[in-house]
């Protein structure tokens, strides 16, 4: 379990946009290491944790696209009915919020991955660390 940076962007939404962010990430060699897209009816925002934000930021930047940095908690996790119950109900007994998150697991996989925005980052990594 550890802090990460999340990069969020704000892009039109639009056919192909997605593809332009994952091309320009690949020519930069950055990996995507976990993302979620949320839409309005003019705009998307993307957020994601790369193997490099500060070159994302970059690479994004040089297309003028709007960035936000905001840090989160990547947290493993089992794969298994009531992983993400027990890590809530911490943070809940806590008096954390949990004010986002995002994950997928392959169906086979004993492991996964969940992205986590708390309304206090370190404190939820101290209580999910205990």
């Amino acid at each position: 379990m550890q802090l990460a940076t999340q990069l969020a962007l704000f892009l039109d939404n639009r056919p192909g946009t997605l593809a332009r962010v994952c091309d320009a990430l690949a020519e930069a060699k950055v990996n995507i290491h976990a993302f979620s897209t949320n839409d309005t009816v003019d705009h998307t925002v993307i957020r994601m944790v790369v193997s490099d934000p500060a070159k994302a930021t970059a690479v994004f930047e040089e297309r003028n696209a709007l960035v936000v940095e905001s840090e989160v908690l990547m947290v493993p996790g089992d794969n298994k009915p009531g992983s993400l119950a027990a890590i809530a109900r911490k943070l809940g007994e806590a008096k954390i919020n949990i004010e986002y998150a995002y994950c997928a697991t392959n169906p086979g996989a004993k492991n996964g991955l969940l992205i986590l925005r708390a309304s206090d980052c370190k404190k939820a990594l101290k209580v999910l660390n205990t």
